[in-house]
């Protein structure tokens, strides 16, 4: 593949990279909840491990271990297994964050939790596959159009997570007291257990 059509790919690229990163998901509605509770500051890592996490899921993707876990159904079942009982998890923990003495004793998803759950996330696994598979080609530069990927949606998916964090800092301005605290943690426990039930839909 020529410089000229790798550079072609790059728009397409860019918008594959948007459209996957700002779209909701379970990193976003995390991070939305996140941001209501800690505000912004304290999500900064949680963002920055997401986007680490997905870089190197990327890379890891690209070296041939995406298609290893599509080929095999009971690795397949066992990410999905995975990833499914962690947003649960997670969902309960969301759903215990009501009051002012609850909150007192969460704390934001750190960078390395952050980065290691791109690694049990459907979407974030879906989003790797699809891009290594739609813009690398047989023949083509690999390694630069690996590079590019990775590169682009490292450019990319940091200020749209920052966009879902600084969207739940907003709400979190009207949560004036315990009670439409506790209803939003709850809708966010919602969306996050949602997420779980539609891996298995």
């Amino acid at each position: 593949m020529s410089l000229q059509a790798e550079t072609f790919l790059l728009v397409p690229l860019m918008l594959f990279a948007v459209v996957t990163s700002i779209t909701p998901g379970p990193n976003n509605i995390l991070l939305t909840a996140s941001g209501a509770n800690f505000g912004f500051r304290r999500t900064v890592p949680h963002m920055l491990g997401i986007s680490a996490g997905f870089l190197s899921l990327i890379i890891v993707t690209g070296l041939g271990l995406g298609a290893v876990i599509l080929a095999s159904d009971w690795l397949h079942q066992a990410l999905k297994a995975i990833g499914a009982l962690y947003l649960v998890w997670l969902a309960w923990q969301l759903s215990r964050a009501g009051g002012i003495e609850s909150r007192a004793e969460l704390r934001p998803m750190r960078f390395h939790e952050a980065a290691l759950f791109q690694y049990v996330n459907p979407k974030a696994w879906m989003m790797a596959v699809g891009a290594v598979a739609a813009f690398t080609t047989p023949g083509g530069h690999y390694a630069i159009e690996l590079g590019l990927i990775a590169l682009i949606f490292t450019i990319i998916n940091l200020p749209c997570v920052s966009l879902w964090a600084l969207f739940g800092v907003g709400i979190g301005r009207f949560l004036g007291d315990d009670r439409a605290r506790t209803i939003f943690n709850f809708t966010m426990a919602g969306l996050t257990l949602l997420s779980a039930v539609l891996l298995y839909v």
